[in-house]
């Protein structure tokens, strides 16, 4: 299991290089240079050739990239690009709907996170999660809802995307990844709804979320972090187990499940 810390993974759009080195400073635990959904075909090749003078003029940048998907004509090219880019650390794959295509991401010698997006992808995630290389799983919930008909944004489309949430979550755990990453807040000027999307995923069991602009990552950073009193919570509840086996605490029943709970919350408070 990858146990690096990604509260936040901010897309930048590829044929936008003037907007790398902000994303780079932004704070997001990992930034994705966008090669897919935020270029248009005529700027595919560009958005490489972009991607490639910045990382020469700064060498010790390190980026992620979402490459197009496995049936795009510019596949190749995209995985050949970050097969030799020591400033490439990982690669996205948008679209994966199968074993075989991840794996052929992983020859690129880099981490893959796979994002499921459609009936395919979740019908292959038992296999796709298996593949040698796959740091861990996302989903994106606007291409997941097109895909099987739903309202994105809806109650109704929000309900059956939590069974894709499980999913994600089961072969995460079945597969030994670390926990997956929620899907983007498409409004960029509602830092509430923001704030309470990610405080759902994290309650879902998600390790952080994928963001689009920079002003959303202190938002998920702040909404993921412990509060003042759960932190104080797990820090009495460690102490009280070096000293007893189950134990009441606050009236509360304090035992293995619980105090690994504790230990998760102040290792989240260390790694950030």
């Amino acid at each position: 299991m990858n146990d690096k810390l990604m509260r936040s993974a901010l897309f930048v759009p590829g044929n936008r290089p003037e907007r790398f080195a902000k994303a780079l400073s932004s704070g997001a635990d990992v930034v994705i240079v966008d090669f897919e959904d935020a270029v248009q075909e005529s700027d595919k090749a560009l958005a490489r050739k972009n991607l490639e003078e910045f990382l020469q003029a700064e060498p010790t940048a390190r980026v992620w990239v979402r490459i197009n998907r496995a049936s795009h004509a510019q596949h190749d090219a995209d995985l050949a690009f970050c097969t030799g880019q020591s400033g490439v650390c990982g690669v996205m794959l948008p679209k994966a709907e199968s074993a075989g295509q991840v794996a052929r991401v992983a020859a690129t010698g880099h981490p893959v996170l796979p994002i499921i997006e459609s009936a395919l992808g979740l019908q292959a995630l038992a296999a796709i999660s298996q593949v040698a290389g796959v740091d861990r799983l996302t989903y994106g919930g606007l291409d997941m809802s097109l895909d099987l008909g739903m309202v994105a944004g809806t109650v109704g489309a929000e309900c059956m995307l939590d069974q894709v949430r499980f999913a994600l979550l089961q072969h995460s755990r079945l597969a030994g990844l670390a926990s997956p990453l929620e899907t983007v807040y498409a409004r960029i000027d509602d830092p509430i709804g923001l704030e309470h999307f990610a405080l759902s995923a994290q309650t879902k069991g998600f390790a952080g979320m994928l963001c689009i602009h920079p002003r959303q990552v202190d938002v998920v950073h702040l909404a993921l972090a412990p509060t003042p009193i759960q932190v104080d919570w797990a820090s009495r509840v460690l102490a009280g187990a070096d000293k007893a086996g189950a134990f009441q605490l606050d009236g509360q029943m304090i035992d293995a499940p619980v105090i690994q709970r504790a230990r998760n919350i102040l290792a989240s408070v260390s790694n950030a």
